[in-house]
């Protein structure tokens, strides 16, 4: 039996070109940086280097960016880091948030900081203008995701920002979702700090960074050995970061294809479920601004249905038991009931998806369609 991975965000494989950076840091140029013989010194410019070509794809300079082993990490960090200093406050945070958002603020929660949520239209469209009406002058933190891996909306960044900047509040964007599939530019958004997370864009697991402006005064959450701007202690993953680097060059170079690529393989989904499930499904959020990879689709039948029919057919369902997970988080923020969310499926292609892959999970799905009847 084939598999059939639709949903990239699981299952991401890493490019060769990527893997081939990488090899040498397991083994070979295996010391630390930031030592004065040679060898330790050669490690030190490959991470220069790499760094570089982060600083490329998020369109900021390379002294920008921290690494770190994820979006959660960039995302506590950006977050807790930039609040350390301050006494209270009060922080905005939007409903579509990931977990390592909602996690961090909430870990505020019991001490002299007041948490207000931002809500989401049924689009899971975040209002700029909404936003701005609930600043204050004791506003320390707004965070607001660039796009939805569950539903695919993307935000007004650009737009948030602005407003926020007006009144001199940090502006965080959680910008894991968006590098790789659509161009995405920190000096256009002009965010304070950003999330990259390395698999989303090929890169390994377990490596990603966080973009912080220069001058935004952030702190470490973690103590040791000061490395990273001194805001991460302990000896770096350099393969790991080796691997971003060459992953941040390859999505740079490959953006503008793959997100022509990545709709026209969106488009032909939806049009091969319209034209073989009756009734209709539902395109979750389809009026509005998406990513190109992502699609979520309420179904006629209950998700895990298809997943148990289709086992060859990989792609996300809600889970059933708490907490929450985040399709299920997702969808409640706007506006879905239980019954709608048992029935939608989330699914995301990915560079290498083909257009039979897409016809023959189409087919799978009708088939399941059919068999519930």
């Amino acid at each position: 039996m084939s598999i059939i991975y639709l949903d990239h965000n699981r299952t991401t494989p890493l490019a060769p070109s990527v893997q081939e950076a990488m090899q040498p840091y397991w083994s070979t140029h295996f010391m630390l940086p930031g030592q004065e013989h040679a060898h330790a010194q050669a490690i030190g410019e490959a991470l220069d280097h790499a760094r570089e070509g982060v600083a490329m794809l998020a369109g900021c300079d390379p002294f920008e960016v921290v690494f770190t082993s994820g979006g959660t990490e960039s995302n506590n960090l950006a977050i807790l880091g930039s609040l350390a200093q301050t006494a209270s406050g009060h922080l905005l945070v939007s409903s579509m948030e990931h977990e390592s958002v909602l996690a961090a603020v909430d870990s505020l929660a019991d001490g002299p900081w007041e948490i207000e949520t931002i809500p989401a239209d049924s689009n899971g469209l975040v209002d700029p203008d909404q936003v701005a009406s609930l600043l204050r002058p004791n506003t320390r933190l707004v965070a607001v995701q660039a796009a939805n891996p569950v539903t695919g909306t993307i935000q007004s960044i650009r737009e948030i920002a602005d407003l926020v900047h007006n009144r001199g509040v940090h502006f965080h964007c959680d910008a894991t979702q968006v590098f790789g599939k659509i161009p995405f530019d920190v000096s256009q958004m002009r965010a304070d700090s950003m999330a990259l997370s390395g698999h989303k864009f090929y890169g390994p697991k377990g490596s990603g960074a966080l973009y912080v402006r220069r001058g935004l005064q952030v702190a470490p959450i973690a103590y040791g050995e000061p490395r990273e701007m001194g805001l991460r202690p302990g000896a770096e993953n350099v393969p790991g970061c080796i691997g971003i680097g060459a992953a941040a060059r390859l999505a740079s170079k490959c953006v503008v294809d793959a997100e022509a690529n990545l709709r026209q393989l969106r488009d032909r989904f939806i049009s091969g479920l319209r034209c073989v499930i009756d009734p209709e499904p539902v395109i979750v959020c389809e009026d509005v601004s998406a990513l190109p990879n992502t699609v979520a689709v309420e179904l006629p039948l209950e998700a895990n249905l298809v997943q148990k029919s289709a086992r060859e057919l990989v792609f996300a369902t809600a889970l059933s038991s708490a907490p929450a997970d985040e399709m299920t988080r997702s969808l409640q923020a706007i506006g879905k009931q239980p019954d709608q969310i048992r029935r939608t499926a989330r699914f995301s292609f990915g560079w290498t998806t083909s257009r039979d892959q897409i016809d023959r999970s189409v087919d799978l799905i009708a088939e399941a369609w059919d068999a519930s009847k």
